[in-house]
């Protein structure tokens, strides 16, 4: 079965991210298509801006956050990034994260978890698709957009919604099969 890695891309303090990383990791693992979910918050990565001398595409990195960044990227077969929309983008952190990197993105399905407040992030997500399949990623056509001021309740925490996990579960079928039909793409020749 293919590992998973949900990325949380916002790194800003105060975020609500992570929570709704927290709670797609969650559904992921109930999912049961997945041998390994495992959350990835760029916060917590702490990738500076990209400081790399070489082209990622060569594969040389001299700095240990970027080795150890490639290895929990190649690590995994899919991918789901959980985004917000700023100012009707993405933001600069998974921008950043993705370009440290080349090979290890190659031919793996990624699924979008995006949010905001007007259109769930969902202009973000439109925006960062052109740079993900220049990496011959795949991006999943099913999604999970989250509207902020329906989905918190008072004390910011996420309010149950069948909707929601009904989309979950069918952008993880979709990454789940996607995951497996890529896997001899990946392998080098």
């Amino acid at each position: 079965m293919p590992r998973l890695n949900v990325i949380v891309a916002s790194t800003r303090p105060g975020r609500v991210g992570r929570r709704i990383g927290d709670w797609f990791t969650a559904a992921a693992a109930r999912h049961a298509a997945f041998d390994e979910v495992r959350l990835v918050d760029l916060a917590e990565v702490g990738l500076p801006f990209h400081d790399e001398p070489h082209h990622p595409s060569e594969g040389v990195y001299l700095h240990e956050h970027t080795r150890s960044w490639s290895e929990t990227t190649a690590a995994a077969d899919a991918f789901v990034l959980v985004m917000p929309e700023y100012n009707y983008g993405f933001s600069a952190p998974p921008k950043n994260a993705i370009d440290y990197l080349y090979h290890e993105w190659r031919h793996k399905p990624v699924g979008f978890v995006s949010y905001g407040m007007t259109s769930g992030g969902l202009r973000a997500v439109q925006m960062i698709k052109q740079v993900v399949t220049t990496l011959n990623m795949v991006p999943v056509n099913e999604a999970v957009t989250v509207f902020l001021r329906q989905a918190l309740d008072e004390a910011g925490e996420l309010r149950p919604d069948p909707g929601r996990e009904a989309a979950a579960d069918q952008m993880l079928d979709q990454l789940a099969r996607l995951a497996v039909a890529l896997a001899p793409l990946r392998v080098p020749a």
